[in-house]
């Protein structure tokens, strides 16, 4: 099954927005290949944008988690956001809140993110 969804490659971040209705085992593989693909393209920091998300399993959490290790381990930043209600309730019901940034905008993920790599230039310096 082939996934939909939409890649904007800015300078310093990746937005991939899901243009799925249902994050679950059948697509979850082809996610966790997305993610791996864009760090291997030098994006360390991912938007994953899930507006369209309505149902999410365990398999579709566990891609969301690689993503996240993914970026963590090349010293990135993952950040979810415009989650629905559903995939909010099972974050929190996961105790997965306080690992994952979850933000209601793609404006507030893009603040996250440049905070984050500015934070890193002084710290690297």
């Amino acid at each position: 099954m082939t996934m939909k969804f939409t890649v904007d490659k800015k300078e310093r971040y990746v937005v991939f927005k899901l243009d799925e209705e249902k994050l679950n085992l059948l697509i979850s593989a082809n996610l966790k290949s997305e993610f791996v693909i864009l760090n291997q393209e030098g994006y360390r920091n991912i938007i994953c944008d899930l507006s369209e998300v309505n149902f999410m399993d365990s398999s579709g959490l566990s891609a969301i988690l690689i993503g996240q290790r993914i970026c963590k381990e090349t010293q990135g930043t993952f950040v979810l956001c415009a989650c629905n209600e559903p995939i909010l309730k099972l974050i929190k019901i996961s105790q997965l809140d306080s690992l994952l940034n979850v933000v209601p905008t793609e404006s507030e993920a893009t603040d996250i993110i440049l905070m984050e790599e500015v934070q890193r230039e002084i710290e690297g310096e």
